[in-house]
């Protein structure tokens, strides 16, 4: 098997039509391989006098309306009319799309235009529509061809080549299509992409063409070398790499296409357009880089697939040229032993398009930008209290500190051991519940049947084993909530109950996630080397998991062992920092009975991100409904909060049981004690 090697240096290849020429920067007459790494030159940038101050999209479109300049905003530039063609021209163009024929970049504001290949900076631009100095729409800006002696070489190379099924000799062809891997590709492709070969240095030829192929503005030379069962590619360009821009395969892309594939080599490209039909251009220099210049080329496309190559640099070049592109119509295809190079892939029989539908979209619903969320800032400026979140019925104390209970936000809440930690934490999610948040409860600590019971009291606010009579009014009632609880107990692996909480956001909508507690996720597998490493892995998935997923997680965190007679602060949360610094909310719940008497548990809220508000509220324990928000004997208080939550009662429903079920294969996270059907 034939392993294709890319990296190699640029090697001048130097001939005349008599078979020798001395190139005009003095290189050797023979055609010796250079040395055994690509190099490229590295251009000086000038210094500069003055700072020059980053151009935005916004100001470049200010600038188009300010002059009168219509625009059409594209994925990567903007589409306005050319000040470079003459008016005559642009009547005769019927196309709308044609008649806006100058391409700004979005980033940089260095612009193309497509008719007259007038090209230049930001500046140029501006003193060309101004009509001020040397750069005053003639003709000074247009691209400029090759050098005379490089058009004179370019000419000279072009003019020997031959195609590959036109050589003399058949075993000579042969030879070369196995040393270029191009035996399952076809005279009539290579034909198509006027590919030819350079029998004196045993070189396929791929031509740079201008825009509408009128002329051959450059040529990459690639040559074969065998070394043992592998092949060495030496590879060069006339012009110099840098200046060497071509999109190989561009003079057969069709104004209606709209899809086209990406690849890092020329001979990739011809196997995949052989293999899919479809639109394929190679970039000049691989992976490397992809040159602003060419990004108005690839405007017309409304999805362009990178496949690269088949190595880590190949991905993460995809990657980084699928920014410039917009990454919400790019995809990649990940590197991988069944999906190598194109034309390894086809050598080995494999599918190119079964290949290119495994293509992986390179945009990712956590990286925006501003233009993205514009319409969302405008809305919460528009609604600041929607914005703020939902707020509890029972803690209006909490309202005035945290203001509400957003989406995406990761909340630690930690309390001395016997403090009523799970206690308060159930109500504070009861509170929430009852309003339509749909509330997944992961409790490690203490078994599902008893969370609900708790929940249960808190929901009737009072003892239901005294009432037994009214147990199945209220049983139907919290049954309605949408309420979900995890089946795990004990000691859990985290990428497991992450699993659980991505299922229960994607089936039930779950947008509030309680974890009580953080330590029974400890101590797990690999992770129990090292219990403070463990943490932070832990406190930063699910910080990743809030994030990507809108979906507030509120986590119960031990704290460290403290004296009985000092009140816990941020530093006292077990671990490291990290979970007071990835958390928006901190919240502690203090408890000075030790010191002061009974009764004395206040709430304190030390980090609010949202806006940056903090201070401590009391809490009064009501033993009889097992809230805190109910201070005892405070029948108003009651009667508020039931008429709030509208706990309203009714008659006892006929013999309803709670018999709900629970699945350990799937990771169900239906409470074992009562059955929520599919449709609440």
């Amino acid at each position: 098997m034939w392993v294709l090697f890319r990296g190699a240096s640029p090697l001048r290849i130097l001939l005349s039509l008599r078979g020798e020429w001395m190139g005009r920067r003095g290189l050797p007459r023979s055609l010796v391989p250079g040395p055994p790494r690509r190099r490229y030159r590295k251009e000086a940038l000038p210094a500069l006098e003055v700072p020059v101050l980053p151009l935005t999209t916004t100001e470049i479109r200010q600038y188009l309306r300010t002059h009168g300049i219509p625009f059409q905003d594209g994925h990567s530039c903007l589409r306005a009319p050319s000040p470079f063609v003459e008016s005559s021209e642009v009547k005769d163009q019927t196309n709308t799309n044609a008649s806006f024929s100058l391409f700004i970049d979005k980033t940089t504001g260095r612009f193309l235009c497509m008719t007259s290949l007038a090209e230049g900076s930001w500046e140029d631009f501006q003193a060309s529509v101004e009509g001020r100095g040397d750069k005053a729409r003639e003709g000074i800006l247009l691209t400029e061809g090759p050098e005379a002696q490089d058009s004179e070489e370019i000419q000279r190379i072009w003019n020997r080549a031959v195609p590959l099924g036109e050589l003399p000799d058949p075993e000579e062809a042969q030879l070369a299509r196995v040393m270029f891997g191009l035996t399952k590709v076809t005279d009539d492709t290579l034909k198509r992409f006027s590919v030819r070969y350079l029998r004196p240095t045993r070189s396929l030829v791929f031509p740079w063409f201008s825009p509408g192929g009128l002329g051959l503005r450059g040529l990459k030379l690639l040559g074969a070398e065998g070394q043992g069962d592998r092949v060495r590619y030496v590879e060069t360009t006339i012009p110099r790499p840098g200046a060497f821009h071509n999109l190989f395969g561009l003079p057969l892309i069709s104004r209606r296409d709209v899809e086209v594939v990406l690849t890092s080599r020329e001979l990739d490209s011809l196997a995949l357009s052989q293999a899919t039909g479809l639109p394929t251009l190679a970039l000049p220099r691989g992976t490397v880089c992809l040159p602003p210049a060419l990004l108005p080329y690839l405007e017309q496309f409304r999805r362009i697939v990178f496949w690269l190559g088949d190595d880590l640099r190949s991905w993460e070049a995809a990657k980084l040229f699928a920014r410039k592109l917009n990454p919400k119509r790019c995809s990649l295809v990940r590197p991988g032993n069944q999906q190598p190079h194109p034309l390894e892939a086809l050598n080995q029989g494999l599918s190119l398009s079964r290949i290119l539908r495994t293509a992986l979209p390179a945009w990712h619903k956590s990286i925006v930008s501003f233009r993205q969320l514009r319409e969302e800032v405008l809305g919460e400026l528009s609604n600041v209290d929607q914005t703020a979140g939902i707020r509890w019925s029972r803690f209006p104390d909490l309202n005035r500190l945290l203001k509400g209970h957003r989406k995406g936000e990761l909340t630690v809440f930690t309390g001395p051991t016997g403090s009523g930690k799970t206690t308060f934490i159930s109500e504070y999610a009861l509170d929430l519940c009852t309003q339509g948040v749909n509330t997944l409860w992961g409790s490690f600590e203490i078994s599902n049947v008893r969370l609900a019971r708790v929940m249960l009291t808190q929901f009737a606010l009072g003892r239901l084993e005294e009432q037994l009579d009214k147990y199945e009014e209220w049983a139907d009632r919290f049954e309605d909530l949408p309420l979900y609880f995890m089946t795990f107990h004990g000691q859990q692996n985290i990428r497991s109950v992450i699993d659980t909480m991505q299922h229960a956001v994607y089936v039930y909508d779950v947008c509030h996630v309680v974890i009580d507690n953080l330590q029974f996720m400890m101590g797990h597998e690999q992770l129990s080397t090292d219990r403070i490493a463990a943490q932070d892995y832990i406190v930063g998935a699910f910080r990743k998991f809030a994030t990507d997923n809108s979906c507030h997680v509120t986590l119960v965190i031990h704290p460290r062992k403290e004296d009985d007679d000092k009140e816990l602060q941020t530093a006292s949360i077990f671990g490291s920092a990290k979970a007071s610094q990835e958390a928006d909310n901190v919240l502690i719940l203090q408890d000075r009975k030790l010191v002061t008497g009974p009764g004395k548990r206040y709430l304190q809220v030390s980090k609010n991100r949202f806006d940056g508000d903090v201070g401590v509220f009391s809490l009064e324990f009501n033993k009889s409904s097992l809230t805190f928000s109910v201070p005892p004997k405070s029948k108003a208080r009651l009667k508020k909060i039931k008429d709030d939550n509208g706990l309203v009662a009714k008659k006892p429903s006929s013999g309803k049981k709670g018999s709900g079920s629970q699945n350990s294969e799937t990771g169900s996270v239906q409470d074992p004690n009562s059955h929520q059907p599919d449709s609440s």
